[in-house]
């Protein structure tokens, strides 16, 4: 940050990208019938780079984007299960880290470095470990997974962190993110894109009874799905300016998946 108080980052840049993650559930349930609706969903709203948890090999070519990765080795009915990136613009370096834990305990982060017109934005899409008891888990996991942001970043290019924590906003694990206690990895703070952006500060629940395939888990409305962004650079760059649920609501008479999205919208 500059000295000037009116202006700390520079003229603020008005421009801006559109990314969503979802955990887009696997092949579960109709899954074909809900890969449509996923489909749909993500026409409907335009994005430029969307962020998949669950994804299956291959889906991203079905999704309408034209650059796609794939990281993953679960298997459902044959199919690889894990974590995709899926851009608008070319994908020039990817590389994905394992996290801490076993079979149940397990997680993943996939990065990719988006070429973008205006510069490379690098994100990140994460999955980790999903029982509630897990937290020390997951605070184990996010700083295995900060050392890899820190490892794989520019500074001073726009940098997003998003996926599914399976960890509210206030859990240690979201804490250490977003400089509510001691960082995961030195000068590393996030922005949520929620808190900062969202339509409604009290809502943003990513996993609702309201949701016919989450219902059966009895579980708590929870905002466990997250689109964090590094402490803005020049300009503003990568601030969150707009943030929203999506997938709330059927597609053809089937809701997408067991999780509602996360769209973003990020100076660039």
């Amino acid at each position: 940050m500059a000295d000037d108080i009116a202006e700390p980052y520079g003229p603020l840049i008005t421009t801006t990208f559109r990314l969503v993650t979802w955990n887009v559930w696997g092949r579960y349930g109709p899954w074909e019938r809900r890969e449509a609706a996923i489909r749909a969903t993500l026409e409907r709203h335009d994005p430029d780079v969307v962020g998949l948890v669950e994804a299956w090999d291959g889906q991203g070519a079905r999704l309408g984007l034209p650059y796609h990765v794939f990281e993953g080795d679960y298997e459902v009915d044959g199919v690889r299960s894990g974590l995709a990136v899926l851009s608008r613009w070319p994908i020039g370096a990817h590389e994905s880290r394992k996290l801490t834990g076993g079979p149940d305990t397990g997680g993943q982060v996939l990065y990719a470095g988006i070429d973008g017109p205006r510069g490379v934005i690098h994100v990140y899409v994460a999955a980790l470990t999903w029982r509630p008891e897990h937290s020390g888990e997951r605070q184990r996991q996010v700083r295995e997974m900060a050392a890899f942001v820190a490892e794989t970043r520019q500074r001073r290019q726009p940098t997003v962190l998003c996926g599914d924590f399976n960890a509210d906003p206030d859990s240690d694990e979201l804490r250490m993110l977003t400089g509510k206690s001691a960082a995961a990895a030195p000068g590393l703070v996030f922005y949520d894109a929620w808190a900062t952006a969202g339509t409604d500060p009290a809502g943003g629940h990513t996993w609702a009874g309201a949701n016919p395939w989450a219902a059966p888990a009895l579980w708590p409305d929870r905002r466990i799905d997250h689109v964090l962004s590094a402490w803005p650079r020049r300009g503003g760059a990568g601030h969150p300016v707009r943030c929203e649920v999506i997938g709330d609501e059927p597609v053809g008479g089937v809701v997408p998946s067991d999780h509602y999205g996360v769209l973003a919208d990020l100076r660039y």
